[in-house]
């Protein structure tokens, strides 16, 4: 049958184009949050409960460190991956640092290889290996990040990686280097460290470029990687990822910002709307849901919002649809299930549903068992809630109004990134592995 590109709007949502015949769309988790950048899979089922045995279809080693989250298209993954090397480099092959920040990290003063991997879903064999670039960072990273914690993207024709300050690529699905750019050294805050992740939006491409001082939200050309526009953010280093919805013919671009939410027109970069009462280090992506975006940081304080995708200006507190302050997340960013929102307090174990409509609350702050702490953001399948903890754990959680545990399974492994869903099947990023059940 003849193949066509279509394009999807969702809920709002500019969703990623899908390769498809008349009938049937290709198998996809094309981005960090999934085909409507929401951690949503679409007609999918996957397990219930798994573990190192229990329907695992395989589980494959990945060099390196990275807690960048694969993505999938059709029977292909794509994993990004940081491997130290034992050679010493030459003196010009160390960076050249011009700008100072404070720093809590010492720089590695070894070459690392920046690699992209592609694996059969099938079977978890490696197809294919490309070293994008050696270098030597020039800054350390947190003791739980990596240097490769941006995640791909791809819209069916190219794969697009960000290695941030190692630069950014744009591949054919079966490897071969199609363009390059070097944006420059970032500096972060504290020298935790960077993840930059690219986001699509039709024939553009996105890229938060956030950090102590120069900080900005690139758009590239997709096919070419040449700049569109540049706008400069009075922002400091927040890590979160751009989300991408039409609303009333306007295709805006919101970020999270310690010092303000901010939506930009896609056209052209200007600012449509902007909101303050972030707290610092202001991680979390926002989503959105019946003309409504949410955003939360939850870094030394708490901040939810809800704000109309119609609204424009400089926003009070009175043009809100509401705002909530207490336990918000700080590395997880929130998910939307049947009219309400999830997610946990900081990095922890402490769990709250809200009401989207109305931001009251539902669930408040109560304990998963344990004592886990989360860095994943949660995603959703036939009305389930899949949720990895940094100790190994997956809880499948009932879409409910309550706290309802279907399932805690466990790994053996530290998982950082999200789960990815696929038709009947969850992949999954551990510290060393990368894991397919069915």
């Amino acid at each position: 049958m003849r193949q066509r590109i279509w394009a999807a709007l969702i809920l709002g949502l500019v969703a990623m184009p899908l390769l498809a015949d008349s009938d049937n769309p290709v198998p996809a988790w094309p981005s960090w949050r999934g085909p409507l950048g929401n951690g949503h899979a679409v007609n999918a089922n996957p397990p219930i409960q798994f573990d190192e045995k229990t329907n695992l279809k395989w589980k494959v080693p990945v060099p390196g460190k990275g807690s960048a989250t694969p993505i999938v298209w059709g029977n292909s993954i794509f994993v990004v991956t940081a491997i130290a090397s034992d050679r010493k480099p030459t003196p010009e092959q160390f960076p050249k640092v011009t700008r100072k920040v404070e720093q809590k990290t010492t720089p590695p003063n070894r070459l690392y290889e920046f690699v992209v991997l592609c694996y059969d879903r099938a079977t978890g064999k490696e197809r294919w290996r490309r070293t994008a670039t050696e270098a030597v960072p020039h800054e350390g990273t947190h003791p739980t990040h990596s240097y490769a914690a941006g995640s791909p993207t791809t819209d069916g024709k190219r794969l697009y990686v960000s290695f941030g300050s190692r630069g950014i690529y744009a591949y054919s699905l079966d490897g071969e280097l199609l363009w390059k750019r070097d944006l420059g050294l970032m500096t972060t805050r504290l020298g935790w460290g960077e993840a930059v992740t690219p986001v699509l939006a039709g024939d553009a491409l996105l890229l938060n470029w956030d950090q102590e001082a120069d900080s900005a939200l690139y758009c590239l050309d997709a096919a070419s990687g040449t700049t569109r526009w540049k706008a400069d953010r009075p922002e400091k280093t927040s890590w979160n990822t751009p989300l991408v919805v039409t609303h009333d013919g306007v295709t805006q671009v919101i970020l999270n910002g310690t010092t303000r939410v901010r939506s930009y027109d896609l056209a052209n970069g200007k600012v449509l709307w902007s909101v303050g009462g972030m707290t610092t280090n202001a991680i979390p992506s926002p989503i959105v849901e019946d003309g409504t975006v949410f955003v939360m940081s939850g870094y030394r304080g708490a901040a939810a919002v809800a704000v109309s995708l119609a609204a424009r200006g400089e926003l009070t507190d009175a043009q809100l649809q509401w705002r909530y302050d207490r336990g918000t997340p700080y590395v997880p960013s929130p998910v939307y299930a049947d009219g309400k929102l999830y997610f946990t307090q900081a990095n922890t174990n402490q769990f709250t549903i809200l009401d989207a409509k109305t931001g009251k609350v539902i669930v408040d702050r109560e304990r998963l068992p344990g004592n886990s702490t989360f860095y994943a953001s949660p995603a959703v399948a036939a009305n389930r809630i899949y949720y990895p903890d940094r100790e190994g754990n997956v809880y499948v959680l009932k879409v409910a109004d309550s706290l309802e545990i279907l399932r805690k399974n466990s790994l053996d492994e530290t998982i950082d990134a999200s789960p990815v869903i696929v038709g009947n099947q969850l992949i999954l990023r551990g510290e060393s592995s990368l894991y397919c059940f069915e």
